[in-house]
């Protein structure tokens, strides 16, 4: 049964939790009652799963500029917090929620939108499909979009976070990507895979904020117990960017879907150029979609 400000789906294997703020993912347990999803402590981090549309991180001073007229909107957009989303349907195993544009949106965004996030279970798994609609017919609209996911690491409170891995598909051997104290790209990278496919979590690797990739060959990343084996996998193959995350003192990793990506500190703040972003012609539909798989 769904409470006030939440939306629960379910199937034989796991019971999902959606709050009806800004589409956040805010539990997925197995048939065993096992929570997966970080449980948004206030006085670490106070999310659990943010949706990213129509930008991913930060804007350089907040705004941006598209044909000359300057725009503001916050960090990781407008989705993320939002209590204006309409349910469009609701079943025992899929939600489906949509934002559209309004006078209100286009102060700070000049596109005629629709956003619409659906949450669908399939076995063990959950897909988070992304739709999104240009509405003007002759105006090419610009975004970006990702996800955000804050999974629970240990699982169980005998575990320590350092017993847990990220095992990508693929050997990878490529460098880190930096950002400054406003979470901004600085240009400068790290060498950090090795032809490796694993990162062994500790908190000290998120003391500079979050890694971020842009060449990485897998499409499939899993959290992995160094003894018991992997107990979730995010796969997105529609999405060309990663990022990993926590708080140093958080006991989560975020694995972060992105078809864009923060700010450069040097940036000119026009829209037009900004790396990653999406075009969408207009009259157009855009899908991407990841997945959480639980084992």
């Amino acid at each position: 049964m769904s409470k006030a400000g939440e939306y629960t789906i379910q199937n034989e294997y796991l019971t999902v939790v959606i709050q009806d703020t800004g589409a956040e993912i805010s539990s997925i347990k197995d048939n065993h009652s096992k929570e997966y999803i970080w449980q948004a402590d206030p006085n670490i981090w106070g999310s659990h799963a943010p949706v990213l549309f129509p930008i991913i991180g930060a804007l350089k001073n907040g705004t941006y500029t598209y044909d000359g007229v300057l725009y503001g909107v916050p960090k990781h957009g407008f989705i993320r917090n939002n209590k204006n989303l309409k349910v469009l349907k609701h079943s025992k195993s899929t939600l489906q929620l949509q934002y559209i544009y309004s006078d209100e949106t286009l102060k700070n965004y000049p596109f005629q939108f629709e956003f619409i996030i659906t949450f669908s279970l399939k076995k063990k798994s959950l897909e988070v499909h992304h739709q999104v609609k240009n509405h003007t017919a002759n105006q090419e609209m610009l975004f970006s979009l990702g996800g955000h996911p804050a999974f629970k690491c240990p699982l169980t409170p005998e575990e320590n976070y350092n017993d847990y891995v990220l095992k990508f598909q693929y050997n990878e051997s490529s460098d880190r990507h930096l950002i400054d104290e406003n979470g901004l790209q600085n240009g400068e990278t790290l060498p950090f895979f090795n032809n490796q496919d694993t990162i062994e979590l500790q908190h000290s690797l998120f003391k500079d904020d979050a890694l971020i990739f842009k060449d990485l060959k897998s499409r499939k990343v899993s959290l992995a117990h160094k003894t018991k084996g992997e107990v979730l996998s995010v796969s997105f193959e529609d999405f060309n960017y990663l990022g990993v995350w926590a708080k140093t003192d958080g006991n989560f990793v975020c694995i972060e879907p992105w078809l864009g990506i923060t700010d450069h500190a040097d940036t000119n703040g026009d829209f037009k150029q900004k790396e990653g972003i999406l075009t969408l012609a207009g009259g157009e539909t855009f899908n991407a979609c990841f997945t959480i798989e639980i084992f």
